[in-house]
Formats: C-alpha cells, sequence, structure tokens
C-alpha cells in the first residue's frame, strides 16, 4: 500500500462514510488537533520520568485514535465500523489523577510551565488537548458530536495538568507559581 495516493491533491479529503469535504473543514481541523495531541504524549510516553507510566499513556494515545475515528466519521453513518469510548475511560483519567493529587502539595497559586525539558512537554500536550476541546466543542455547535468526546478531552486536559506537578515532583523540580504584578 502507498503512503501517497494523489487524492487530496486538491485540498479535498474523504470522510470514513464516503462524504468529500476540504481539508479546511472544521471536522478536519478537530481530528488533526487530535493527532497533534497524540503526537505530545508520544513525546511524554518517550520521557524517562513517565517510564512507569509508558503504559497507562499509551492507553491514552489509543483513545485518542478511537476520538480521531469517530470525529473522521460523516455524523449519522452508523454502519461505519470504529472503536468505542467508554465512560470507563474518563473514569480512568479520574482515577490516576486522584493516585498522582494524594502525593502532591496543595495547589494555592497558579503555575507557570516550566522548570524542567520534560515538565514543559507535559504542558505543551496539555494547551493542545485544551485546543482539541475547544475545537470539538465549536464542531458540536454546527453536527453531532459525542459528548464522551468532550468529556474525555476535558478531562484529559486535567490529567495532563496533575501529571506535570508529578512530574516536576519525581524530578524534583521546584514548580514556579504565578506571582501578578499588581
Amino acid at each position: 500500500m502507498k503512503i501517497y495516493t494523489k487524492t487530496g491533491d486538491q485540498g479535498i479529503t474523504s470522510l470514513l462514510g464516503g462524504v468529500r469535504v476540504p481539508k479546511s473543514d472544521l471536522r478536519i481541523d478537530a481530528y488533526g488537533t487530535i493527532d497533534e495531541l497524540n503526537s505530545y504524549l508520544g513525546l511524554l510516553r518517550d520521557q524517562e520520568v513517565n517510564k512507569s507510566r509508558a503504559d497507562f499513556l499509551k492507553e491514552i494515545q489509543d483513545r485518542l485514535f478511537t476520538i480521531g475515528a469517530d470525529l473522521a466519521t460523516v455524523p449519522g453513518k452508523d454502519k461505519v465500523k470504529k472503536p468505542d469510548l467508554h465512560v470507563e475511560d474518563v473514569e480512568q483519567l479520574e482515577q490516576e489523577m486522584d493516585i498522582m493529587d494524594a502525593k502532591l502539595p496543595l495547589l494555592t497559586a497558579f503555575i507557570l510551565p516550566g522548570g524542567h525539558q520534560s515538565v514543559s512537554f507535559c504542558h505543551l500536550a496539555r494547551t493542545v488537548c485544551r485546543r482539541s476541546e475547544r475545537i470539538v466543542v465549536e464542531l458540536a455547535s454546527l453536527e453531532p458530536v459525542s459528548e464522551l468526546v468532550i468529556q474525555y478531552l476535558n478531562r484529559l486536559s486535567d490529567y495532563l495538568f496533575v501529571l506535570g506537578r508529578k512530574m516536576a515532583q519525581e524530578l524534583e523540580v521546584e514548580e514556579v507559581t504565578w506571582k501578578p504584578r499588581l
């Protein structure tokens, strides 16, 4: 199978279900940003500090492929075979956050991203996740989108915030809090 098909050379691509749309379509932007987020999750998974979390981060990447497939499907094309997202996927993010959060100091101020390159990668993933969520919410205002997709992305950005804090703790780097100039 060749990687290049030349079918997109005119700026048009196909959704699952056969409909062709411009590559600038909001649905394409939504699942393209999910793909970008997935790449950042791969970068996070490759960080030495996340060795013990690599399997869970891979699970998140799998869920992001599931979300991408859902977003790449023409609304109403229920016969298209694709994986499903489950409420348990959201609950698993919550459970992992609770485990990490139990070992973190109380959060009393906003935290500036940074402190260590690995932590910065986590904050980049978090912000791409937030952008993904915004695009998907915008798409949902125009076309049907699974509420579970939006919920998962919202919880994933929370997870990535807590993960960044946990990584900083494990790397023994100080969290830099924001001190507003008043």
